[in-house]
């Protein structure tokens, strides 16, 4: 992967800094309108903390009419924009640039309607995926998709990048869960697509906004289904002495025709590291850790859990611990959602990657990254939504030692083009933002790539939303299909590295 870059900012916009901030005060009000450099710091990245700029102006509007008025604004006077909700993503989806907007939808925090008896919740962008959760709890329903960062990404980011969970194997990702949002185009118009109803007549419009990570207009209202909590649920802790013993009972227990509510798996870097951080009880013995969790009626669950523990022990299981009551199971689960964090104790940085392989090559792929790491000499922590093939390696390293980073950018690159060599995809929840986006060629044509930037000319002709991202080159939406501009013929500098 080499070096990210973004297009060269525009000096004349900056230079206009200061009477930018000051029109949008008139439309936001004084104290929601950040241009002062210390003011601007914390806004200067995302979750991929390895690449830092300051926006331009950071604005927080609180209403609806509020983000119309700023986009139409920006609109007219050519000014790129950067939607932002928690700032957790991982693949600079909301990364800043020099010369835009940074449009932070967190005081859009309310829950603005709860109907239990359709099973939808009607959500503004800026609410916490958990809290969600939270807010239904008491009447016995949950919202299924749950990332690791639950507790702090917000329902617009998830929809943007169409977040998935541990438990998304059975109950599906964001755009599963997602009944209909409102959204503003950068024109100002306010479009509306789905609803509270389970389908919508003409094109699918809501699903082209799933996973369109802000390219395409600012999500400010969401609805989203509402499920009733399963009568029982259990998981079970099984340990293996070898990941791809573990691999292979990933697919073995699919194959059997048997899908549980979440199956996640770890190895001994990642349960060390995760032990260590939250006491889960996990065996430290075992080079892999398969968390699998059956829910459902009682009767059902019980003997589902027998199966499975049988697949396991025919797979090599050295270990196998079935969770006796609902603190037990949670504490299963804390330790797997505490892996990121955790790594952070083994290792000064990380990288977390994201990619998505047919879980038959999942000991191929485990092996594969063995012999990278040794090549690389960078520890790797692994990290799987093992059910739907989606891995999460932590390439461990040392931002303070010369050429670390760097190493650790080729060992992903090498990762995500494993993926897509064994029939998988770059990404599954976190996006193509920056980090993906020079390796977007290696699983798109040039004709695929044009194609897609037709669809975000259609919604932003002017191409000023979330600059910079998903597209490896820049094609004129005037010109697309007859002409189109190579990185190396535009003025591209190095993205500020942190």
């Amino acid at each position: 992967m080499t070096t990210l870059t973004m297009p060269k900012a525009d000096e004349a916009v900056i230079a206009r800094r200061g009477q930018i901030a000051a029109d949008l005060r008139e439309i936001v009000g004084e104290e929601w309108v950040v241009d002062h450099p210390d003011g601007l710091r914390p806004f200067e990245s995302d979750g991929l903390t390895a690449y830092r700029t300051l926006p331009l102006v950071v604005v927080l509007p609180e209403t609806t009419d509020e983000v119309v008025a700023v986009l139409r604004y920006c609109d007219a006077n050519g000014l790129k924009v950067v939607p932002r909700g928690s700032g957790t993503s991982l693949s600079g989806g909301s990364m800043p640039v020099a010369d835009a907007v940074l449009l932070v939808m967190s005081r859009f925090n309310r829950i603005l309607d709860i109907d239990f008896e359709n099973r939808v919740a009607l959500v503004q962008p800026g609410v916490t995926n958990l809290n969600i959760t939270k807010a239904v709890a008491h009447r016995g329903f949950y919202y299924a998709p749950d990332p690791s960062s639950q507790i702090a990404c917000s329902i617009g980011g998830n929809v943007a990048e169409n977040s998935g969970g541990v438990h998304c194997l059975k109950y599906g990702i964001t755009t599963n869960n997602v009944l209909g949002i409102e959204m503003a185009l950068m024109s100002g118009e306010l479009v509306r697509l789905g609803g509270s109803h389970l389908d919508a007549e003409g094109y699918d419009l809501l699903a082209l906004m799933t996973g369109s990570e802000g390219l395409l207009g600012v999500v400010t209202e969401v609805t989203v289904r509402i499920l009733q909590s399963p009568e029982t649920a259990r998981a079970v802790l099984l340990g293996f002495p070898s990941s791809e013993d573990g691999g292979q009972c990933v697919a073995e227990i699919i194959a059997a025709g048997i899908i549980p509510g979440g199956m996640e798996m770890m190895d001994r870097p990642a349960i060390h590291a995760a032990e260590d951080y939250v006491h889960a009880g996990y065996p430290l013995d075992v080079e892999a850790l398969l968390i699998v969790e059956l829910d459902g009626p009682q009767g059902e669950v019980d003997f589902l859990l027998g199966r499975v523990e049988a697949i396991g022990r025919a797979n090599r299981a050295s270990y196998v611990r079935v969770s006796q009551s609902e603190a037990e199971r949670q504490a299963f689960w804390l330790g797997r959602k505490a892996a990121f964090p955790a790594v952070g104790r083994i290792s000064p940085d990380y990288y977390c990657m994201d990619g998505t392989i047919p879980r038959k090559a999942l000991p191929q792929v485990l092996q594969r990254m063995r012999e990278l790491s040794e090549q690389y000499g960078l520890l790797v922590a692994n990290v799987f939504h093992a059910g739907d093939g989606n891995l999460h390696p932590l390439i461990c390293y040392d931002a303070n030692k010369p050429g670390e980073l760097e190493a650790a950018e080729a060992f992903g690159a090498d990762i995500l083009r494993l993926c897509v060599e064994v029939g998988g995809v770059l990404t599954g929840e976190h996006g193509v933002g920056v980090e993906k986006r020079d390796l977007m060629p290696t699983m798109f044509s040039e004709t695929d790539l044009k194609q897609q930037q037709r669809v975000k000319c259609a919604f932003d002709p002017k191409q000023l939303l979330n600059p910079g991202k998903v597209f490896p080159e820049l094609h004129r939406c005037a010109e697309l299909g007859r002409m189109h501009v190579h990185r190396g013929q535009l003025p591209f500098p190095d993205l500020p590295r942190f």
